[in-house]
């Protein structure tokens, strides 16, 4: 619990950022050129398709994380360590609540690309 007797979740994600990201830059395309090219739908697709293997048990959501998410957290398989409300986009914030601990989201959008989130606490 936080501080304030607020409920705090724990969750990981995979991020794949495209053309409307509100930064197109990454740890994996630092100059931006790929994502700058990538349209929403493609980023959805590939999305859709990591989603996919994990649900179908061909890939761990940390092995793909590490290996596809534009965000920084990939290094740690996509953890995004305990949070409470009001610390994330709120799209995502509520995405996560709303799943229970186990479970991944479907398609979420933000100013930051697409997202999966897997809620671990």
């Amino acid at each position: 619990m936080a501080a304030t007797g607020e409920e705090t979740v724990r969750a990981s994600h995979i991020l794949i950022k495209h053309e409307g990201s509100r930064r197109k830059a990454s740890w994996k395309d630092p100059e931006g050129r790929v994502i700058s090219a990538t349209t929403r739908a493609d980023a959805a697709a590939r999305l859709g398709d990591l989603r996919a293997q994990i649900l179908a048990g061909r890939g761990s959501f940390a092995d793909l994380a590490a290996q596809h998410s534009d965000c920084s957290s990939a290094r740690r398989g996509g953890d995004l360590g305990t949070f409470g409300r009001r610390q994330m986009q709120k799209p995502f914030e509520d995405a996560t609540y709303a799943l229970k601990v186990g479970e991944i989201s479907d398609i979420i959008d933000t100013e930051s690309g697409v997202h999966i989130i897997l809620r671990t606490a």
